[in-house]
This record gives structure tokens, sequence and C-alpha cells, in this order.
């Protein structure tokens, strides 16, 4: 005859824990915290803030660089000068990422992004006008990614060939 499936393992008398006393030795008490540091401040070095101002510098006179480059070249003088503005953004995205922008380097980039679509450039080529905008999305995304800008120029694209 079949028995019970799982058998009952007897493994002798019951514990006796009556006078057992628990929490008799507790664990030993952390260290306290030692009191918050006050760091020194941030000295930068000379070359660093050479640098920043160096930007500074070239990022107020970019509005007025490149107005200059258009009124001598024209459209041409504007494509031109949205690839040195490439090299500047990168110049100025290292300098951030090694931490050494000021944020008055910062206040100043995003400031020259708003003066820069703001210049009247009667630019016929929307090529231009595209590739310009996303030199200033790309300085602006690097610098404040959260923030969201409707100041771009919008395209004006011939819809009919044969109204042109």
């Amino acid at each position: 005859m079949p028995t019970n499936a799982n058998p009952t393992i007897d493994l002798g008398d019951e514990w006796e824990y009556e006078n057992f006393n628990w929490f008799s030795n507790p664990p030993p008490k952390p260290e306290p915290a030692a009191p918050d540091t006050i760091s020194p401040p941030y000295i930068p070095m000379p070359g660093v803030v050479e640098q920043n101002e160096a930007f500074i510098y070239a990022l107020q006179a970019a509005p007025n660089v490149l107005y200059a480059q258009y009124k001598q070249y024209g459209q041409l003088g504007v494509l031109g000068w949205c690839s040195e503005f490439s090299e500047l953004i990168d110049h100025l995205k290292n300098l951030g990422f090694e931490g050494n922008m000021f944020v008055n380097t910062r206040t100043q980039a995003l400031a020259t992004c708003q003066e820069l679509l703001k210049l009247k450039l009667d630019l016929k080529m929307q090529i231009i006008i595209m590739y310009l905008s996303s030199q200033v999305a790309r300085l602006r995304r690097f610098l404040d990614g959260e923030a969201e800008y409707d100041d771009y120029p919008t395209p004006a694209f011939p819809l009919d060939m044969r109204s042109s």
C-alpha cells in the first residue's frame, strides 16, 4: 500500500530558547560622518580665462562678421562663414566638455545665436538658410538642450515650378 508522498522527517527534540538573551550584543555603531568640508573656491588657470575671453570676443563679433561677409560676397559669403562658425562651435564644445566654459561665455553664445537669426539677410538659396539655422541649432542644443526655440527663419521653397 502506498505511503505518504511527503514523509515527515524527525530531527529530534525541540530547541530550548527559554534562557537565551536575544540582542544582548548589538553590532557596533557606525562612526559619525565627518562634517562637510568647505571646498576652496575654483580659481581657473590663466589660460582658461584667456580662452573664455577670446570666445566671448569672437561671439560678440560673429554677427558683424557674418553681415560683412554677406555684404562682400553675397550668399556664398554666408555659406563660407557658416563653415567657420561650425569650427567655432566645435571648439566651444571642447571647452565645455573639459569643464572650462564660464557662464558668461555660455550666455554670450546664446545671445549671439539670437542676434544671428535677427540679421536681415536676403538669402534666396534655401539650403544656406537651412545650414545657418542648423549651425545655430547645434550650438543651442549643446548650451541649452532643454529649451525650445521658435525664432528660426521659415524656408520658402517654391511649390509650383511654373510660377517662378
